[in-house]
């Protein structure tokens, strides 16, 4: 699996967590799975990186870990990257700042 998949499965699965039921109790590896139609390994890997990033929390629900958005932490994220935006010099046509 590529580091980083150009097709979006993390950010999707960053967006499905946001409705409502995921959002308060969380999501199994084996529904992410299911939802995005990929093997179990495949969206464990995807939510251990989110994890690990800071982006997803892990609890426990009747003794199985359930994964949901760390929406502190993705507010922070999205903080540093506006200003990172907002600090960025325009670049010309051949990668220089003016």
């Amino acid at each position: 699996m590529p580091r980083n998949p150009a097709d979006g499965t993390r950010l999707q699965i960053l967006t499905w967590l946001k409705e409502p039921g995921h959002a308060a109790h969380g999501v199994t590896a084996e529904a992410v799975a299911a939802r995005f139609g990929m093997s179990h390994p495949v969206a464990l890997t995807h939510l251990r990186l989110l994890t690990a990033v800071g982006l997803l929390r892990t609890g426990q629900v009747a003794g199985r870990p359930h994964y949901r958005r760390d929406e502190v932490r993705i507010a922070e994220v999205a903080a540093l990257f506006e200003e990172g935006w907002r600090r960025t010099p325009p670049r010309d046509d051949h990668g220089s700042a003016q």
